[in-house]
């Protein structure tokens, strides 16, 4: 298994402190977060999932993924829920020039705007990887760069799903940003885990809302 914090240590958070790791624990929110879509089968079962809870989230889309699958990402947008930028092409900027990455990045805010007015500045790195150099030009464009506190890990298929769904109730608290992803590989998780979710923290009273440029 490769390695990964389920849990955000809050040093990272202090380092990184002009990211994005979480809200506010004053109120009962909690923020959904889906990356990698549109995918088709995935993003519309979960499209169909949120509106049974009239749960808001936030999908973190690939730019190439929007052009092969428009009609996907329009309903993103008529449901309600907000959309950031997760590069057009997946890039791990740890292994790519920070002139290529943030070309990248333009190229899916290209596609965003032909397709929606609404979008947010939101940018979330893939694998969670980002330069600081990187970082510093993305924030000087206007970008919020949006991280987690708590990682699903609903794409590592050595996990099984009881214990994906465990690491979410576990490490959820008041505030928390979840990770998650609306992939094929993701799926054999996402589809036990998040319906669980949703029905355990919504007993509870917690509302599941959209990130957007001011929250």
């Amino acid at each position: 298994m490769k390695f990964y914090f389920i849990k955000t240590p809050n040093l990272i958070k202090v380092i990184f402190k002009n990211w994005i790791w979480s809200f506010s624990k004053k109120e009962k929110n909690i923020y959904l977060t889906f990356d990698d879509g549109p995918t088709p089968e995935v993003t519309e079962w979960v499209l169909n999932l949120l509106s049974k809870h009239n749960a808001l989230a936030t999908f973190f889309c690939i730019g190439k993924n929007i052009e092969n699958h428009p009609e996907v990402f329009k309903k993103i947008i008529s449901k309600g829920h907000t959309v950031g930028n997760h590069t057009h092409n997946h890039l791990n900027n740890w292994n790519t020039n920070n002139a290529e990455y943030l070309n990248n990045i333009q190229l899916t805010n290209n596609t965003l705007t032909k397709y929606t007015q609404q979008f947010n500045k939101l940018f979330r790195p893939p694998y969670g990887k980002l330069k600081l150099s990187t970082a510093k030009k993305i924030r000087k464009k206007g970008y919020r760069i949006v991280m987690w506190d708590v990682l699903s890990a609903d794409f590592d298929t050595s996990i099984n799903k009881e214990k994906c769904l465990q690491h979410v109730l576990d490490n959820t608290q008041k505030g928390s940003i979840i990770v998650f992803h609306d992939s094929k590989k993701a799926f054999r998780n996402l589809e036990y885990v998040l319906p669980k979710v949703l029905a355990f923290f919504s007993e509870k009273g917690f509302k599941f809302q959209k990130i957007t440029s001011i929250n």
